[in-house]
């Protein structure tokens, strides 16, 4: 790991280099990708056939590759009560809070008298993406396809990798039919992601992807972006943790290697803190409670590579640190946890005091846990329902309006040189 201290020379140049990696750009990455997307394209689900065999060891048919209603039935059948309870009440916060944020049409007169207003409609078919790899994500079927299920979206497409013997983990199943899932595909990667968006024989093409995912999902997406809609780029996990000397190492450290643990090696964890004990003991931490944990193997990868503790010279530098690096997950555990974070503008989620770790957002409080990584955070959001909706704006006038509204348009027909537009409009008026 590396550590950093306002103190060192070389501070602004070591914090230029923090902010300037990201996961969501690279050439080879970027390369590899685009020969997937061009065997989709070009071979459809022949493609889709040799590279779910080449990347996950699964040698499956066209005709295997969607799962059967049998096999979502025996998924949900096979469900212990401790499972189907924690997907019960994981999927009913996600509902509620979807609800609260869904986009309503509303109507208004304008200036002129004339109604303008907007309306949504969901989409009618939409591809969510569910990562496999080390972890089954049974969690993100849930903040995923829920959304989809509340906004209304009548055929919801579900793409997830399955294993080497060409099963998908069952409780994920069972979690993503609960959501509300019409179709569901073992196919990964970014040769999901193109199948969704271009379309086979197989997988009807889908008007909008969704999920989180590895580089080359990412990727995917981006290079996509115009053959369908994009929801944003979720990439590896991140997590940073805003701390003054009042915080808890402990805690700091647990919610650290909590979001190291998802097993890419791409993953960036972050300590901000204006407390050089805290930093020193959060480093002790770390190297405690590491050894006592299944993915040992998997975090040490990322505190070797993309882990940093930094001390900053107050509050006021961690903030702007913090939208510097638009994290996906930041936990403040400062005095004043609330105001503080009221100029933190850049991060997915935010998560205040230390009794809300990460992992509450992962998995129970109801937002989506789908959230923008890589520096992506700068421009996107993070998935929420209203995503799943189309706007439409709505516009009707009446003569009298129609007649307040002419001098105007034909003034601007007029700098633009567009009489045709001024017409359209003035014509109206000469009927009788």
């Amino acid at each position: 790991m590396r550590i950093v201290r306002h103190s060192d020379p070389d501070f602004s140049e070591q914090l230029e280099a923090c902010a300037r990696a990201t996961s969501l750009f690279d050439a080879g990455v970027d390369a590899r990708t685009r020969e997937i997307l061009d065997a989709v394209r070009t071979r459809g689900d022949a493609a889709l056939s040799e590279l779910t065999l080449r990347f996950d060891g699964a040698d499956l048919t066209p005709e295997q590759l969607a799962i059967t209603t049998a096999e979502l039935l025996g998924a949900s059948l096979s469900a212990d009560a401790a499972l189907r309870a924690a997907v019960t009440a994981a999927h009913r916060n996600i509902a509620t809070f979807a609800r609260r944020s869904l986009r309503r049409a509303w109507s208004a007169t304008n200036s002129h008298g004339g109604r303008v207003g907007e309306k949504f409609d969901a989409f009618e078919r939409v591809g969510i993406y569910i990562p496999g790899g080390t972890a089954p994500l049974v969690s993100t079927a849930l903040m995923t396809v829920t959304l989809a299920q509340v906004a209304g979206c009548r055929e919801i497409v579900v793409c997830t990798p399955a294993g080497r013997d060409g099963t998908v983990n069952a409780a994920l199943l069972h979690a993503a039919r609960t959501a509300g899932a019409t179709e569901i595909y073992r196919v990964g990667g970014a040769q999901a992601i193109a199948a969704m968006a271009l379309g086979t024989p197989t997988i009807g093409r889908v008007q909008k992807v969704f999920g989180p995912g590895n580089a080359y999902v990412v990727a995917a997406k981006r290079l996509l972006f115009g053959h369908v809609a994009v929801d944003l780029l979720p990439g590896p996990s991140e997590v940073l943790v805003l701390a003054d000397d009042t915080a808890d190492p402990r805690l700091i450290a647990a919610d650290l290697l909590a979001q190291a643990e998802h097993g890419s090696g791409h993953e960036r964890v972050w300590l901000v803190t204006t407390s050089a004990r805290i930093l020193k003991s959060v480093e002790r931490e770390l190297a405690r409670q590491l050894p006592k944990l299944a993915r040992r193997e998997f975090i040490q990868r990322v505190l070797d590579a993309n882990t940093w503790l930094i001390q900053v010279k107050d509050l006021a530098a961690g903030v702007a640190l913090v939208n510097r690096l638009a994290p996906e997950h930041c936990e403040v555990m400062v005095r004043g946890a609330r105001k503080v974070s009221a100029g933190i503008t850049t991060a997915g989620a935010i998560f205040l005091g230390g009794d809300s770790p990460t992992v509450l957002g992962d998995y129970v409080a109801g937002p989506s846990h789908t959230l923008p990584t890589g520096g992506a955070g700068r421009s996107f959001a993070g998935l929420t329902v209203d995503q799943f909706q189309r706007r439409t704006s709505v516009v009707e006038y009446g003569r009298g309006a129609l007649r307040k509204a002419v001098p105007t348009v034909q003034a601007f027909a007029g700098m633009e040189g567009l009489d045709a537009h001024g017409r359209s409009a003035s014509i109206r008026l000469e009927r009788p």
